[in-house]
Parts: structure tokens; C-alpha cells; sequence
């Protein structure tokens, strides 16, 4: 299955980089001489994307400016100016400018590298391994030792057919979520209209038993931090020289 559309959530402060996003907002600082979120966006074109909302609030004028500049896919705007939504209400928010076919969901500081050539991309498989017949939520998800910039926590616990829960050291089989996942868009049918945490739709997802996982290809990186620009940058130097 090819998915043609996707949302970016890119709305938010960015406190934690303060003082860089002070000026600038947090998806337009760039690791290694590209904005956060162009690694996303360049990873939806390529998967075969056609149209992606970003939801703005903070800078929100250059956002735009910036999503004005990007030719790879077509860019809708979801604004939220006037009052942010966090993570759930942004996303349900934003999926009301697409159909009903699945979506891809992204993270605007969160990507990857690392991705073997000639074989599916990461975002490829995600979409052949969706099956909305048994899922509401499809994700993709990594080992921790293959992160830079994590907090060193586990999200979930993976089961051998996929199937997620949250983690305990119990189960076990401990894996991060990488914060890029497909949903049916009628799944959040329900949901309200202001803000609320999207983790109550993941924990619904568990208790239907339709939270599903695979496994990244690669390496992840999430940059929450000024601190964090530099140790992303220093592991894609060496990622490149032993490419």
C-alpha cells in the first residue's frame, strides 16, 4: 500500500531549546545544514507522499515562509495561532484537511538515518505492514541503543507479533517509539475539540488491542536540546564517513 498523505506536527514551543528558539522555531533549526523538518518532509516525498498538513504556532510566519519554499510534496497549513492543541487536538485538527485514507503522522524533531540503499525505506514499510483490519495505530519503533539524544527510556513493550503495550520491565522486549506512525483518520472521529494528549487514544489502541509496532531500520535521533544539535550532528559525521 502506498499512502499518499501525511501530517507533520510542528506546532509546538520548543522550550527546551530555548534560547535558540528564542527567533527561530524549533523545526527550523538545522542539523547538519538541513531543517528538522525537511527530514521528515523528504522522507514523505519519498515514500510517495503527495500532500502533507503542518500544523504552526510558534513563529508560525516563518513556518510558512519556510513550507512556502519546500517543492517535494503540496503543504497544507493547519494553524493554530490562536491556541495550541498539543499533540492530539493538533492532530485531529489537522486530519480534517485530509480524506479518509490512511495518514501518515510526524514528528517535526525527530528522524533517522542510516536506511540501507536499494531496499524499502523505512516510511515504505510502515505502510505495507499498516493493516487497518486489525489496527488502529501502526508504529514505528526502535531499539533503544540505535538512539542519539533520547531520554534512555523505554515507550513500549513489543510482542513477537508486533502488538504493543506499554513497557514494564515485566514484559520486557522494551522498544522507543520513533515518533512517526499510520492511522485511519476515522479512529479520532471522537475526539474533542481542543487540546488533549494524544496518549489516550494510544492507550484506547492497547486496550482494543489494535497498538501496533515495527521495528526501525537504522538510526533515530530526536534533538530537544542545544546540547542535543551537536551530538545529532556528531553521529551524522559518523555515519557518513563509514557509509
Amino acid at each position: 500500500m502506498t499512502i499518499k498523505q501525511a501530517m507533520v506536527l510542528a506546532a509546538g514551543l520548543g522550550t527546551r531549546m530555548r534560547p535558540i528558539t528564542d527567533t527561530i522555531p524549533k523545526p527550523l533549526v538545522k542539523i547538519a545544514g538541513k531543517a528538522m523538518i525537511d527530514y521528515a518532509l523528504d522522507a514523505l516525498a519519498a515514500a510517495g507522499v503527495e500532500r502533507a498538513v503542518v500544523n504552526v504556532h510558534h513563529h508560525a510566519d516563518q513556518m510558512e515562509a519556510h513550507l512556502r519554499s519546500y517543492r517535494g510534496l503540496e503543504i497544507l497549513i493547519s494553524d493554530e495561532r490562536d491556541a495550541l492543541m498539543n499533540n492530539g487536538g493538533g492532530l485531529a485538527k489537522g486530519l480534517k484537511l485530509l480524506d479518509r485514507d490512511p495518514v501518515f503522522v510526524m514528528n517535526s524533531d525527530l528522524f533517522w538515518i542510516g536506511e540501507k540503499e536499494g531496499l524499502p525505506t523505512n516510511l515504505e514499510r510502515l505502510a505495507g505492514f499498516f493493516d487497518a483490519g486489525r489496527m488502529d495505530f501502526g508504529m514505528l519503533c526502535v531499539d533503544l541503543d540505535k538512539t542519539t539524544g533520547h531520554n534512555g527510556k523505554n515507550d513500549f513493550s513489543m510482542a513477537e507479533d508486533g502488538s504493543l503495550s506499554r513497557y514494564s520491565a515485566v514484559t520486557g522486549n522494551g522498544v522507543v517509539y520513533a515518533g512517526t506512525l499510520v492511522i485511519n483518520p476515522s479512529f479520532l472521529d471522537d475526539a474533542p475539540g481542543d487540546a488533549f494528549n494524544i496518549n489516550t487514544y494510544y492507550d484506547k489502541a492497547i486496550a482494543r488491542g489494535r497498538l501496533y509496532g515495527t521495528m526501525l531500520d537504522g538510526h533515530w535521533l530526536t534533538v530537544g536540546t542545544p546540547e542535543a544539535v551537536g551530538e545529532a550532528e556528531e553521529t551524522i559525521r559518523n555515519f557518513r564517513a563509514f557509509a
